[in-house]
């Protein structure tokens, strides 16, 4: 996911260089042409059908397979004669250990472990956030990580690395990239305890329902608002939230996404980043809501407006959303007439 935020991939490529993801999921995605959908499983938006459909035209299997084991196994070929022709590995940080000089690695599938022993040149990529002071820490956070990401004991391969092979080289890459800025603000600053393991995007309503290529950041989901939404050139990121505070129930690293996303809604609006509807008609909303009679009768137009005209009139005044959507039908009255009809 750091490449990914860096952008990594296409900026080797312009120099001629070929990259080749070994994560199956990434694999998946990069064939594809599209970023991930999920911070741990990146590829979940597909079917195997659709996978399926991509490694026939792009590596040669069976056209119409899509049984899992089958398509693995095939990309197990396919990626085994990458790793043996490689001429150097990058993998990500899980954690970088302070005491020790050590990174942690962890994968499902052993595809760091492949990268960093078979090439002579291995390059580890982290974030300054994630430096642990010593191995109690990094034992704490591995189980923590694997239990909130796939309900697993221990990931299949936890790996430490500390000194390159026989006659190769280890070349550690830390990056900032606008962390330690972030520091510089107390709340912001708790959104680098996340360990990324995907949990509050497991839980949060909006993600559930809208998937990870609606946000328009690399991280989808409540730490992707956290931490991209002073990157979003749209200003509207951080409202892609219902604050309902989910996301900051499960968090094993006790993250307040909910205080962070909210607080970010504060930033743009002290700023004036407030995108068009929030700093144009909200405060308006605000005034009708705001005032019992005007509220009331408004009300009364829009129920006496879906009764009696045809949806074709009101669709356009609904924009997008009702484009697609049946209007709902109007009731027979407010629920504060049923309520004081019904109060005793």
């Amino acid at each position: 996911m750091l490449t990914e935020e860096c952008h990594m991939n296409p900026y080797l490529e312009s120099f001629g260089i070929e990259v080749i993801d070994t994560d199956l999921g990434e694999r998946i995605i990069q064939l594809a042409g599209q970023p991930p959908s999920h911070i741990v499983v990146p590829a979940i938006h597909l079917k195997k059908e659709e996978v399926g459909d991509l490694f026939h035209e792009k590596i040669g299997t069976e056209a119409g397979a899509s049984d899992p084991t089958y398509l693995t196994r095939a990309a197990r070929v396919h990626l085994r004669e990458q790793f043996l022709s490689a001429d150097a590995a990058m993998t990500g940080v899980n954690m970088a250990i302070a005491d020790k000089g050590a990174v942690v690695v962890c994968t499902n599938e052993g595809n760091a472990d492949m990268g960093a022993n078979l090439p002579k040149l291995q390059l580890h990529s982290m974030g300054i956030d994630k430096v642990v002071p010593n191995i109690d820490a990094a034992g704490l956070l591995l189980r923590m990580l694997a239990r909130n990401a796939t309900g697993q004991l221990s990931t299949t391969y936890s790996s430490f690395y500390r000194g390159p092979k026989e006659d190769g080289e280890m070349h550690i890459i830390i990056v900032d990239n606008g962390r330690t800025k972030m520091m510089q603000d107390k709340i912001l600053a708790e959104s680098l305890k996340c360990i990324r393991c995907g949990g509050c995007l497991n839980t949060c309503p909006v993600y559930r329902r809208s998937g990870g290529h609606s946000y328009n950041y690399t991280i989808p989901g409540p730490i992707g608002i956290a931490v991209g939404a002073q990157r979003d050139d749209t200003n509207s990121l951080a409202w892609a939230c219902t604050l309902c505070c989910s996301c900051s129930f499960v968090c094993p690293t006790k993250v307040p996404l909910a205080k962070i996303i909210a607080h970010h809604r504060r930033i743009k609006a002290e700023n004036h980043q407030l995108p068009y509807g929030k700093e144009k008609y909200m405060p308006l909303v605000g005034k009708l809501m705001g005032n019992e009679t005007l509220f009331n009768c408004s009300m009364s137009i829009a129920r006496t407006s879906l009764k009696y005209l045809p949806n074709s009139l009101l669709k356009p005044f609904a924009g997008a959303w009702g484009k697609y959507r049946e209007l709902p039908v109007a009731p027979n009255s407010s629920f504060e007439t049923w309520y004081k009809k019904h109060r005793s």
